[in-house]
């Protein structure tokens, strides 16, 4: 019988999690100082880590990360300010899926312009088709800052891996960092391909039927013991202390 793994510890996540804005700001997925990536802290139910207000994704180091609960409140003594938006939609979550360890909010550029799109992300390609039936989508209606759009957002997530934010962004989450952060790849690389196809032929793509990319997707899931991002996670890592190893002070 394979020994377990041990425990994550909050040190753990910490690395993870910088690991995450670094990588994401070498994809160019960043948007200044906004947008955020969170992970909850092992042992401490309803408290997460996120950026803090005003630094760049290419700022981010593992002691930097602000502790918040899911309320927004900072308690880890610090003070730092913490970008309301981002509690408003990362807590919510958090709190309704307490299995989740990441949540993962952008505004990529294909991202944004896929949420632009009435019939969304289509099985046109491998990469999408190992999202398959794992995204749901929330219609916008301003700064998500309102308890009741919060609900909305909870109920349309359910427990799907991720959201498309309607004219907004993608979203995703994950039961590791690595897992949300792959998720997202895909999700990216995924309406680049279809988006690009779209732009060239004018709209006219070639969709696989739906239980072609069922089949697709659970080849790619397998037993479920492997997560996304279990893979390629140690490799991504490697490649970050290789030229960046500055994110997990």
């Amino acid at each position: 019988m394979p020994a377990l793994s041990p425990p994550r510890t909050e040190a753990d996540v910490r690395i993870d999690l910088a690991a995450a804005y670094r990588l994401a700001a070498q994809r160019g997925w960043d948007d200044t100082i906004y947008t955020h990536i969170s992970a909850s802290v092992p042992g401490e139910p309803g408290v997460y880590l996120i950026n803090p207000f005003g630094a760049r994704f290419d700022e981010i180091t593992a002691s930097s990360l602000v502790k918040v609960d899911v309320h927004g409140k900072v308690v880890d003594g610090s003070g730092r300010p913490v970008n309301p938006s981002g509690f408003a939609i990362h807590g919510c979550i958090h709190a309704a899926r307490p299995e989740v360890e990441c949540v993962l909010h952008l505004h990529t550029a294909w991202g944004v312009a896929l949420a632009m799109l009435p019939d969304g992300l289509r099985p046109t390609s491998q990469f999408a088709m190992r999202l398959h039936g794992r995204l749901g989508r929330h219609a916008y209606e301003g700064l998500a800052l309102g308890r009741e759009e919060q609900a909305r957002m909870i109920a349309n997530l359910g427990a799907l891996d991720g959201l498309i934010l309607d004219n907004h962004g993608p979203l995703t989450v994950g039961r590791t960092v690595a897992e949300a952060w792959m998720l997202m790849y895909l999700l990216d690389r995924a309406a680049q391909a279809q988006l690009t196809a779209m732009a060239a032929t004018g709209g006219r793509v070639r969709v696989v039927p739906p239980e072609v990319a069922e089949l697709t997707y659970r080849q790619w899931v397998g037993d479920g013991s492997v997560l996304d991002g279990d893979i390629e996670w140690p490799a991504l890592l490697r490649g970050l202390d290789r030229d960046q190893p500055g994110y997990r002070d």
